[in-house]
């Protein structure tokens, strides 16, 4: 059963009661992410929820880690480009110690000068580790590519320059200024009562003085064209894409199952001809990313330079076959049951439920149920995919962004 209640502040607070889960999640969500830093300040959001975890007035960084292990709980926080989320996961019977403890950290957190300049540290190893990882470096470069000179380009981690430059006095002034009740959401779910649940929250909560910002800015516009970065590395590595949906686009169930068909899966088309057929990579897979306002799909792999260009050609050739040939029922049905399938299972957990119902009420507004988006999948036809196909596989509409020993090569021939 979900129960929502929105309180005096204007936080939300929703629930789902699974009365025979063991455990329950518990999420604060700010809808505030790193789109909608300034170009200067990139990665503030990033470097705050590092920080809120390093000391509060009364608890030290070892005191919240302690806490959360002596009970056999998880305590962990996540920033995307469109929200920030701390959350817990623990036995149903630590609900209250969950509670108390994520609230200390998201009201309490003291933001001491040493801790800030400790992390400060933390986060440039881990965006020289992100360097020296291949696969998630060059998707931080296409994004950038994608949507040159938005914030929904940058990375969320933010770069060198940026977070050096991050003081102690704007990081706190951000935090004050992007937190607000209104934008906050908290989602629980597992076994618990909702009434139990406002209970806990009311009292920490609610002291939150009401507020809201409306701070989406303007909706992106992907820059299409190739970009080829040079770096001493074994394979060529590679992301190609094309606009996608929104997360509220009415063709999205169309983009899920095209996404599946084309690489999202071990059975896809891209992964079955470029490694299963001819061995041209070890991984190759498509994944969508979608926003408020804007989305991508995306093919990435990595591959030796003498087989470039051939994984080139078959990608952008299953791209055309989408566009010309109707998706055979068979094909379609399969494609249904595995995203139906995914979807059923994640549904397991109760941190994913928890996700669930705050990603819902910031994009719709609402709760919205397993069987409606089960129909949504099943509404599909093979006619409806093939149109949505057309609507985003378009010459103008490619970006491609290769990273390796790729001095002097000529990109050419690759059409839609």
């Amino acid at each position: 059963m979900i129960s929502k209640t929105v309180l005096d502040n204007g936080i939300r607070v929703i629930s789902e009661k699974l009365p025979h889960a063991l455990s329950v999640s518990v999420g604060i969500w700010v809808a505030n992410g790193s789109r909608h830093e300034r170009r200067e300040s990139n990665g503030v959001a990033h470097f705050i929820e590092h920080l809120l975890f390093k000391g509060t007035d009364s608890r030290s960084a070892l005191d919240i880690a302690r806490e959360i292990d002596s009970v056999g709980g998880v305590l962990n926080a996540f920033t995307g480009r469109e929200y920030v989320c701390y959350y817990a996961k623990v036995l149903d019977r630590y609900l209250p110690r969950a509670v108390d403890l994520l609230a200390d950290i998201f009201l309490n957190s003291t933001f001491a000068a040493d801790e800030i300049e400790k992390e400060r540290k933390v986060i440039l190893q881990e965006i020289n580790l992100l360097e020296d990882t291949p696969d998630d470096f060059i998707s931080n470069l296409f994004f950038q590519n994608f949507w040159k000179d938005h914030p929904l380009g940058r990375p969320i981690i933010g770069n060198t320059r940026s977070v050096e430059n991050l003081s102690r006095d704007f990081i706190v002034t951000y935090k004050n200024d992007t937190y607000h009740s209104g934008d906050v959401i908290i989602t629980v779910a597992g076994n618990m009562e909702h009434d139990e649940l406002l209970r806990l929250l009311r009292d920490k909560f609610e002291r939150i003085v009401p507020s809201s910002t409306d701070c989406l800015d303007t909706a992106p516009v992907q820059l299409s064209g190739f970009e080829l970065v040079e770096k001493d590395l074994e394979q060529v590595h590679l992301c190609l894409g094309v606009q996608g949906v929104s997360q509220t686009d009415e063709r999205r169930y169309e983009a899920y199952l095209l996404n599946a068909i084309l690489g999202g899966s071990m059975s896809s088309r891209l992964f079955q001809e470029v490694r299963e057929k001819k061995g041209l990579a070890y991984s190759i897979y498509s994944y969508m990313a979608s926003y408020a306002d804007a989305g991508s799909l995306t093919v990435y792999a990595g591959t030796s330079q003498e087989h470039l260009d051939e994984l080139l050609d078959i990608t952008f050739n299953e791209m055309k076959k989408l566009k010309s040939d109707v998706v055979s029922p068979a094909e379609l049905e399969s494609a249904k049951e595995q995203i139906k399938g995914n979807i059923m299972l994640s549904l397991e957990s109760s941190d994913n439920r928890m996700s669930k119902l705050a990603k819902n009420e910031i994009y719709y507004g609402g709760y919205q149920s397993l069987d409606a988006i089960m129909e949504g999948v099943d509404r599909v036809t093979s006619e409806s995919l093939n149109r949505v196909c057309n609507d985003l596989f378009h010459e103008e509409s490619v970006t491609l962004v290769m990273m390796g020993r790729v001095s002097g090569r000529h990109v050419g021939g690759l059409s839609l």
